[in-house]
């Protein structure tokens, strides 16, 4: 009956909630978010002209929209009644909607000086510009249009005061010359149509969801997490379901919108983004080298390194010289990693040969879903891997959050942002490294097929040989990547230490066939991948270790360059700490510069990684002793000061042969999320209610009940570790869980973790829009852009 009431309780209370919430974001939609509506029910609507006076710097075109001559002069003016705060920016098509533009034009050109007009160019109007509004000796700040987003083109007249006076209106077109904008007229005294925009309101579902999940109070934090469980498994599937969903959807949309991704213009380099789809060819036809044609030019050069050299070359019309590959003894390479080309294109192109003569070529975009799906799904299952190792009774609303932490601070958004070849050897190391570690951390547990180690837990050998074979795949996709192999050490250490320690008890034969098991299980598997990858190193460039990155044609002559050392702390602090630049306009968030004292490269960035993913912060929280011994009793602090340093080193790898770039946060980011999860799941404790009702309260470390007791076995393996180590941290933490009343310690936690977290998801989504970074939605879709940043105009 009590269990009943309580199941009732819970859902009255839940009920009550979602309708609450509703009521609030039904609230926000109607009333805070159409402010523009109700403020201008009073607008006149009238016009003083259908057409606009236009400054000397705009000239009317033959299909009514305007081209810039002269950005100085270039403006529309127009005169307010004071009726309303706004103006509207109207299309060709809508003012022209019932009539040519030559009926018309015949009266602006006669009214307006435009002898100066040019003719109309071929290239299709700007549906996206930036506008300036001067009224009364006041201007406001520049302002991204788009034409085809309907509550983008209202803009607000600055520092409007109602009064039955007419202003005149100054619409300033902050475009370059030669720009043709889709402006026939600009309108003052407008009402602004109410917006229902249903992305706002699933936006806004979607931030009470996580809230409604999230909060101390939730359910989430009561269910412990139970991997055998039905409904947890089902739950999982939902989840990685969505996400299969989406990576299908990508690479449906890649596939279909593919185009031959070369683009040349003449007296510039050629940029072929093709680089995988050209490894998969010259491996198909048994070649090393690309099927690109050389210049006799760049072959006779002395220094095809040399970027001023190059660029003589290019005046003189020699092409084509393809940007960022690698030209080595006369043919043309690409430095990235073979692998994904032999195991994802090479496959592609030969089934699509049945159906199309020779076959078709991969989007690098179709490539960098699928990957990504593959690291999500595994690096989903290792942080419940890790977090069913530390403490096996925490909470799914713990699991859920770790998970979400180790997809924001891997940066991960970046590489589905820019799915371009330069994201493929990343999205592929991902993947293995998070398959590696979940196979090896699996090695522990009770298995078939296991080498036995005296005073250490047996080993899958299966485990190990899937584990190695996708760390040493590495180093054919992100050669980098392949330091990740020494986390075997801090994970196996009990093993290793078993192993190299002489035992009285075991004989010397033994133990040499467990040593000899379980080198063959890691070392094996490694060679069969990397052997090969030399070898083809070698054919290419001469050297097994020789991935081409230094004959790459790019903005300096790799064959020299190294970052100065003048350029490490610097870079360092940027890549860390970088602080956000925030702005009065959407996405609120700007690029932040990054002066150095010697020339790097320097890709714009928005922020460092704990500046990105302020939840990061959390990993400090091993020098408090406390939830440093919580770490320790699950064999898991090993991980976790091994991981740190070796992100040290890949970042500083980075540092010198790359310099600043937001997609190399990828190489060593995950690893700070890996270890931020670990301490996650120390400082969140056990699956329970914040409110405690027990009368009685054990002491900190009782014995364990009697029928949790493990019993004495002879061989100790990884279930009966798992299940004492268990017992520990329960221990540790039985002084809290059972103190009657309302524990507000663990409320602080979980709100922090909470705000934390959104502050994370908030910041990921919103560095998309950020206008000036790779590939900009600004330039690339500018419509998306203005549809999200129409959200935020309210008044």
């Amino acid at each position: 009956m009590n269990t009943s009431s309580n199941s009732f309780a819970s859902h009255h209370k839940t009920a009550i909630f979602a309708l609450l919430a509703a009521a609030i974001i039904l609230l926000l939609e109607c009333f805070a978010f159409n402010l523009q509506f109700w403020s201008t029910l009073g607008a006149s609507r009238d016009s003083v002209s259908a057409l606009n006076a236009l400054g000397p710097g705009l000239s009317r075109q033959k299909d009514g929209t305007l081209l810039v001559t002269d950005p100085t002069t270039a403006f529309l003016t127009t005169q307010s009644d004071g009726s309303s705060p706004y103006i509207r920016v109207d299309p060709a098509e809508s003012t022209f909607r019932f009539t040519t533009p030559s009926e018309v034009l015949g009266f602006a050109d006669a009214s307006q000086n435009t002898e100066n007009a040019t003719k109309a160019t071929s290239k299709a109007p700007s549906t996206a510009f930036r506008l300036r509004v001067d009224a009364a000796g006041h201007s406001s700040r520049v302002r991204s249009v788009s034409t085809l987003i309907s509550n983008s083109r209202y803009l607000r007249v600055p520092d409007f005061k109602a009064s039955s006076r007419a202003t005149d209106i100054k619409v300033w077109v902050d475009e370059p010359a030669g720009t043709r904008v889709d402006i026939a007229a600009v309108h003052a005294n407008v009402r602004v149509p109410f917006h229902a925009s249903w992305g706002r309101v699933a936006a806004m579902a979607g931030i009470v969801a996580l809230i409604a999940l999230w909060m101390p109070s939730s359910t989430l934090w009561r269910w412990r997490l139970d991997t055998s469980s039905v409904r947890q498994r089902l739950a999982f599937a939902g989840f990685m379901s969505v996400i299969a969903a989406l990576a299908v959807f990508s690479i449906v949309r890649s596939i279909w919108t593919a185009n031959s991704a070369n683009f040349q213009e003449p007296g510039n380099y050629t940029y072929d983004f093709n680089q995988y789809g050209h490894m998969a060819d010259a491996l198909l036809h048994g070649r090393a080298s690309l099927d690109l044609n050389v210049p006799q030019a760049l072959k006779d050069m002395a220094n095809p390194y040399d970027p001023q050299a190059r660029e003589a070359v290019l005046q003189k019309g020699v092409s084509p010289i393809y940007w960022d590959y690698s030209f080595y003894q006369g043919r043309w390479y690409s430095y990235f990693g073979v692998l994904p080309a032999l195991l994802i294109f090479a496959p592609y192109r030969l089934a699509t040969s049945l159906f199309v003569p020779g076959g078709s070529m991969l989007p690098s975009g179709a490539a960098v879903a699928f990957l990504l799906f593959v690291f999500v799904l595994f690096g989903s299952l290792l942080v419940i891997r890790l977090l069913k190792l530390l403490n096996p009774r925490t909470s799914v609303a713990t699991v859920s959050m770790a998970i979400t932490l180790f997809l924001l601070g891997s940066q991960v958004g970046y590489l589905a942002f820019r799915m371009n070849f330069y994201s493929v050897p990343f999205a592929a190391s991902l993947a293995l490294s998070t398959m590696g570690l979940w196979f090896w951390y699996g090695s522990t547990l009770p298995h078939c097929h296991t080498l036995t180690i005296e005073r250490a837990s047996a080993l899958s050998w299966p485990h190990l040989a899937a584990g190695s074979l996708c760390m040493a795949a590495n180093f054919g996709c992100r050669p980098t990547f392949a330091l990740v192999a020494l986390l075997a050490f801090p994970i196996f250490w009990p093993q290793i230490r078993a192993i190299c320690t002489r035992s009285a008890t075991a004989g010397k034969a033994r133990k040499h066939k467990t040593t000899i098991g379980v080198l063959v299980s890691i070392l094996l598997p490694a060679l069969v991948v990397v052997v090969p990858l030399c070898m083809y190193n070698a054919i290419r460039f001469g050297s097994p270790f020789n991935f081409g990155e230094r004959y790459q044609i790019t903005v300096a002559d790799m064959t020299h360059y190294r970052n100065s050392p003048a350029n490490l702390l610097p870079t360092l602090g940027y890549y860390l700490f970088l602080p956000l630049r925030f702005t009065h306009d959407f996405p609120f968030i700007a690029v932040n510069p990054t002066p150095v004292t010697s020339w790097s490269y320097a890709e714009p960035v928005v922020g460092g990684l704990f500046t990105l993913c302020p939840a990061l912060a959390i990993i400090v929280l091993p020098l408090v002793p406390r939830v440093r011994k919580r770490i320790r009793h699950s064999g898991l602090l090993r991980l976790v000061v091994a991981a740190l340093p070796l992100a040290l080193l890949l970042l500083f790898v980075d540092i010198v042969k790359g310099g600043i770039g937001w997609r190399y946060m990828v190489d060593f980011g995950w690893l700070v999320a890996m270890s931020a999860i670990v301490v996650v799941g120390a400082i969140l404790g056990d699956a329970r209610p914040c409110r405690n009702k027990e009368k009685t309260m054990p002491q900190p470390h009782s014995n364990p009940r009697d029928d949790e007791k493990a019993a004495p076995l002879p061989q100790q393996n990884s279930y009966h570790r798992l299940v004492r180590s268990g017992l520990r941290f329960r221990q540790l933490t039985m002084s809290e869980t059972l103190r009657p009343g309302i524990d507000w310690g663990l409320v602080a936690l979980r709100l922090v973790m909470l705000l934390l977290t959104l502050a994370s998801i908030a910041i990921a989504l919103l560095t998309v829009f950020v206008p000036g970074r790779e590939d900009a939605l600004t330039r690339t879709n500018p419509a998306l852009f203005q549809a999200v940043a129409s959200w935020f105009i309210v008044a």
